[in-house]
C-alpha cells in the first residue's frame, strides 16, 4: 500500500497527483494547512500540532479525521512520526511531500537526512517535489532509476564516503568509484540508456532524479 505523508514545506502544483494514487495519506503537522488549500482532508493529522490552526484541527476531527497529538516536547519531528507511522498502518511506499520549501531550512535538511535512516534501509521512501524524487541506496545492494533519457541524476554522499559506486545507463559512468563526503563528484550526471541502475558496496547515496519533462517518477 502507498502512503503518502505530507509535511509543512511548499508543494509543487505537480504534487496533487501523488495524493489521487494514495492508500492513506497521513499529515505531519501543518501539512494539514497544504491539504486543505488543495480542497482535501488527511486520513490521519500526526504532531504536536504547533504549525496548524486549532480550527481547522477541530474542522479535521469532526470530519472523522483521527488526530494524533503529541507533545511538544519530543524526540522526533512530526515527519518523522508520520513516517513511522505510516509503517505502522502496513505502508509497502511511503512518498514523502513538502519535505523542502519553507521558512525552515533544518527541517528541509532533517526530512533529506530521514531518508538515509539505517534503520529504513531497504525500504521503499521516497521525497517528492515537483519533477523530482530523492531516494537513499545503502551499501550492499542496488537501486533501478526510473528516468527516461537525459533526466538528470545525483549522486551524493551522506554520513561519510560512499565506496564502489557503480552505475549502468548513466552518461558519465561510475565503476567501483569513491564518491567522497562533501564534494560534488556524483553532481549532475544523466540518463543515457534507460533503465538506468545504481550500485553501492559501502555507505549510503541520496539520489536525486530530476525529469525534464512530463511528470516525475
Amino acid at each position: 500500500m502507498k502512503v503518502v505523508v505530507v509535511a509543512s514545506g511548499d508543494l509543487d502544483p505537480m504534487d496533487s497527483a501523488w495524493l489521487d494514487r494514495a492508500g492513506l495519506v497521513f499529515a505531519a503537522d501543518g501539512g494539514a494547512r497544504s491539504l486543505e488549500r488543495l480542497g482535501r482532508r488527511p486520513d490521519r493529522l500526526i504532531g504536536d500540532l504547533d504549525s496548524v490552526e486549532p480550527s481547522l484541527v477541530d474542522r479535521i476531527a469532526d470530519a472523522g479525521v483521527v488526530v494524533e497529538h503529541h507533545p511538544a516536547d519530543k524526540e522526533a519531528s512530526d515527519t518523522e512520526l508520520a513516517v513511522e507511522a505510516a509503517w505502522a498502518a502496513g505502508a509497502t511506499e511511503v512518498v514523502l511531500l513538502g519535505a523542502f520549501g519553507g521558512s525552515r531550512v533544518d527541517h528541509g535538511l532533517a526530512n533529506v537526512l530521514l531518508l538515509a535512516d539505517p534503520a529504513l534501509a531497504g525500504r521503499d521512501l521516497r521525497a517528492v517535489r515537483g519533477k523530482t524524487q530523492v531516494r537513499a541506496l545503502h551499501g550492499g545492494s542496488s537501486l533501478d532509476l526510473g528516468g527516461a533519457v537525459h533526466d538528470v541524476v545525483t549522486l551524493l554522499p551522506v554520513g561519510g564516503d560512499a565506496a564502489g559506486v557503480t552505475t549502468d545507463g548513466l552518461r558519465w559512468p561510475l565503476e567501483g568509484a569513491l564518491l567522497r563526503m562533501g564534494r560534488s563528484r556524483g553532481l549532475s550526471n544523466e540518463v543515457a540508456r534507460a533503465p538506468a541502475s545504481v550500485h553501492l558496496e559501502r555507505g549510503t547515496l541520496l539520489v536525486v532524479e530530476t525529469a525534464l519533462r512530463g511528470e516525475g517518477t
